[in-house]
């Protein structure tokens, strides 16, 4: 059974920095098609922030673009997201997911809080 765990959030000041990481079990996410990084706000719906291929091909969205990278490790089994100069609206809870051909994986979320 896959599982997917996020670590690294936390409360932040604004124009800081914080590493999110998303830890798998169950499977090698070198298996899986594609990796991403989505976060939620208060009141709002789910928004992709960045994904990543297999091949290692990324895509982010504008609001995070040259901010935020995301990687993964396939032989740590764990994917990343660094997250700079942070404003308070990237304040959300941030979930990773994994999708194969089967099906789509989600972790429980992590808060950051990005506040003074």
């Amino acid at each position: 059974q896959v599982r997917l765990v996020e670590s690294g959030g936390g409360l932040v000041q604004p124009g800081g920095s914080l590493r999110l990481s998303c830890a798998a079990s169950g499977r090698n996410i070198a298996r899986m098609a594609g990796m991403g990084w989505y976060r939620q706000a208060q009141g709002k719906q789910r928004e992709l922030v960045a994904s990543i291929t297999s091949g290692g091909w990324t895509n982010y969205a504008d609001s995070v673009k040259d901010r935020f990278t995301i990687s993964r490790d396939n032989a740590e089994n764990t994917m990343y997201l660094q997250m700079y100069s942070l404003k308070p609206e990237d304040t959300a809870v941030y979930y990773c997911k994994g999708s194969d051909a089967l099906r789509d994986y989600w972790g429980p979320g992590t808060q950051v809080t990005v506040s003074s």
